[in-house]
């Protein structure tokens, strides 16, 4: 959790900094550490929701800064919960801080906040990029270092826990780490960086034993005890510190509580002997005279330090050198999971929440900018979660010889015909988050096991394809029913309730058609995907006109406009769909973007690049006078919401439709310059007048949204909404500013638009 006082102590001393020119070397990277300090220095969007594209770009910047110099990196990232629950309450403190810090900024007042989706972005890009990456079950900091001491090589972080860990290689400080600026020449160029060792330290305070540094974490983190315990253990050791000296450092002053708990440990020669004076001091200083009481103090503080201990061989060594069998230590965290389920979140491809949810039975749902005097965002998402909580409860023996791959028949004729293409890609995305016999199985964390899961993920169809699986039909002939079910489970949320943190009980509700988690990597991709939209509340027909990759976001859209509180309005739909539009326009006239494999062929790109640099026009720009929009804000993090729920979905059944390409998806500044200008009276059909795909994408995904939200398709899970609620109101035919002028096209447009909309005299403020 930190070292209070470590950073700031080595910061004011340079000298325990050397300075390097860092390139032709391996590089263990903390990811969170990583995506939190690029996403908050980049000056990036907090209060929208979040400006992905703009991240994304930053990170792959990054990324190429590392590779220009030789720097080959391996990204190591957090995962859920702790299970010894000793380091919850500071999580719930963090919590609790982030609610607060989102409601300033949703009153224009000062705030930092990450942006719900950031973490699958960055793993978005590091897959496509093919980084060697692996998520951790909990807290990363053991297994990076232990990591970087097998290689020798340094760690890249933003954590003061890594001024504790011995690492030959040193630890390089994201915050001195100056990749914007390269120097030198290729090949030769380089990173200025600045590397710390704990023996620059150690020699400072006259040979302080290095072992001694883990207690001062303990004694500093707060882990071993109460917070009243740690403060009168402090307070007693800053005095004893200032009377006693240390060593060679006798009689030295000190500026600091870390400098002088430093300058007392010095004076010890082993973690024992240091123990025993805690210990004598507890006991004189507190009152805490009880023997026994003494014993389980040294215990904890020894607890702690063990956390510091760094391993012979490296479990994550073993993991990307393509012995997925070898986690370590930490996968016994993870023992209530089945193998090819934990492997999926190694991989990255399982959101934290769902390992949370099984092996605590706890999530921490993550605040967004919205209007607190309303429901926290995340309650309009409920029953998706409910469904994952209820997957993960649906364990033991199944009848799955139906079940298996080539047993389920699809149909023919017009709305069924499905390319057998499109089930191998469909296939092949599933089998490689499993690690199965499909391609993302093989290779080291950054060999062919990273590009065939890099692939897995982005593998689509072409624009236009119908993947058409008659997933009722599918689902009828492989429906699994588990033997001896249990009861419901109930999962605790930790969530906003007005400016409190609160916890709710939530009940697992298993979707309909059943199928047992731990055989869910034998289930046709055909019965997954009938899973996750019964959830949705979507027919697979609905979605047959919708790319591949947005068949997600257009199917969460509909269960958005159903279970919004209050109700969306037209405009804020019309300015989501035109945000998708810009997104894919962008894409497809990127520099390579015809190598896609679901590149859109067209001939007048100009036309297209015109439209995205109108739609583009109408962004939010910062110093704005004009405040944020607080309804827009609710409404659209209600969405993001959903989104983050259904991806956690889809990734508990492997995938079966691939993730959207967030940094492509969705800009929050964006969107809501799109939402104001729509509001306003222009019109949103006049913005992609100019362009024959970008019209047609509009009012495909517009169709598709309408269809997705009707109220004949109601789920066990979704629909359960007050009558009304996820209809849209008629805007002006034609009407607003930006609509005339447009010629006989546009008028056409606006029209097909009108015939899409539904009359509801539902607004909200």
């Amino acid at each position: 959790m930190g070292v209070q006082g470590l950073t700031t102590f080595v910061e004011g001393n340079t000298h325990l900094l050397q300075d390097v020119k860092f390139r032709d070397s391996s590089l263990v990277i903390d990811g969170s550490s990583l995506y939190y300090r690029l996403y908050f220095t980049s000056s990036l969007d907090q209060q929208h929701g979040g400006d992905y594209d703009a991240f994304a770009r930053r990170v792959i910047n990054f990324l190429s800064a590392l590779a220009a110099c030789n720097i080959r990196p391996y990204v190591v990232l957090d995962g859920g919960m702790d299970p010894s629950d000793k380091k919850f309450s500071t999580l719930r403190q963090r919590l609790q801080s982030k609610i607060r810090e989102a409601d300033n900024l949703s009153h224009g007042r000062n705030g930092s906040l990450l942006p719900i989706l950031t973490k699958n972005v960055f793993i978005q890009v590091l897959i496509q990029r093919r980084i060697p990456l692996v998520q951790c079950p909990a807290e990363a900091d053991r297994e990076i270092a232990c990591l970087a001491h097998h290689w020798k090589c340094p760690v890249l972080a933003n954590d003061s826990d890594f001024y504790i860990f011995d690492l030959p290689g040193g630890y390089l400080p994201l915050s001195s780490f100056q990749w914007t600026n390269l120097n030198g020449k290729a090949p030769d160029r380089y990173i200025s960086a600045r590397c710390y060792t704990t023996n620059g330290l150690c020699r400072w305070f006259g040979s302080l034993n290095q072992e001694l540094l883990p207690l001062c974490a303990v004694l500093t983190g707060n882990d071993y005890g109460t917070p009243k315990e740690a403060e009168t253990l402090l307070a007693i050791l800053d005095v004893n510190a200032l009377v006693r000296g240390g060593g060679k450092g006798k009689g030295r002053a000190t500026n600091s509580r870390i400098e002088g708990l430093l300058l007392w440990l010095s004076s010890f020669s082993t973690p024992a002997e240091a123990l025993t004076e805690v210990n004598r001091l507890m006991g004189e200083g507190s009152g805490r005279g009880n023997r026994g009481q003494r014993g389980g103090l040294s215990s904890h503080l020894r607890a702690g330090m063990e956390e510091y201990h760094i391993t012979p061989q490296s479990s994550l060594a073993h993991w990307f050198s393509g012995n997925k069998a070898a986690l370590g230590g930490q996968i016994s965290q993870l023992a209530k999971l089945p193998e090819w389920l934990t492997h999926a979140a190694a991989r990255g491809l399982l959101n934290a929440l769902a390992v949370d949810a099984l092996v605590m039975h706890r999530v921490l749902l993550i605040p967004q900018v919205e209007n607190s005097k309303l429901s926290s965002s995340h309650s309009t998402a409920r029953a998706i979660r409910q469904a994952i909580y209820g997957i993960l409860q649906q364990r033991g023996p199944v009848n799955v010889s139906q079940a298996r791959g080539g047993s389920v028949q699809l149909p023919k004729g017009r709305g069924g015909a499905v390319k057998a293409q499109d089930m191998r890609e469909q296939e092949n995305m599933s089998q490689g988050m499993r690690g199965g016999r499909g391609r993302g199985g093989r290779g080291r964390g950054g060999g062919n096991g990273s590009r065939d899961m890099a692939q897995g993920v982005i593998l689509h169809t072409q624009q236009g394809v119908n993947v058409g699986i008659n997933i009722e039909q599918a689902a009828g002939g492989a429906t699994m029913h588990a033997q001896g079910s249990t009861a419901p489970i109930c999962v605790d949320e930790y969530d906003r309730l007005d400016l409190n943190l609160r916890k709710n009980q939530v009940e697992a509700h298993p979707p309909r058609t059943q199928i047992c988690l731990d055989t869910l990597d034998q289930v046709p991709v055909a019965v997954r995907l009938c899973v996750l939209l019964e959830v949705l509340g979507v027919k697979e027909s609905a979605l047959g006109a919708v790319p591949l990759h947005l068949r997600l976001a257009v199917a969460v859209t509909g269960f958005w406009l159903r279970e919004a509180t209050p109700p969306p309005l037209q405009h804020a739909l019309q300015a989501l769909v035109l945000c998708m539009v810009h997104g894919e326009v962008s894409r497809n006239n990127q520099p390579g973007a015809s190598h896609h494999q679901n590149a859109v062929q067209q001939q007048n790109w100009a036309a297209e690049h015109s439209v995205c640099a109108g739609l583009d026009r109408q962004r939010a720009r910062p110093g704005e006078r004009r405040g944020l929009d607080i309804g827009a804000a609710h409404i659209f993090s209600q969405w993001q919401a959903c989104l983050w729920s259904a991806m956690c979905l889809n990734q508990l059944l492997l995938l079966p439709l691939p993730e959207p390409y967030l940094s492509w998806l969705f800009s929050g500044t964006l969107l809501h310059g799109l939402f104001r200008y729509v509001k306003g009276g222009g019109a949103a059909e006049s913005l992609v007048a100019g362009g024959t795909f970008s019209g047609q994408l509009y009012f495909s995904l517009l169709d598709a949204v309408r269809k997705c939200s009707s109220k004949a398709n109601p789920s066990s899970a979704a629909g359960r909404g007050k009558r009304g609620r996820g209809r849209v109101r008629r805007g002006r035919r034609g009407g607003g500013r930006g609509a005339r002028g447009g010629g006989q096209e546009t008028e056409e447009m606006i029209n097909r638009f009108a015939l899409l909309m539904e009359d509801d005299d539902s607004d909200y403020d």
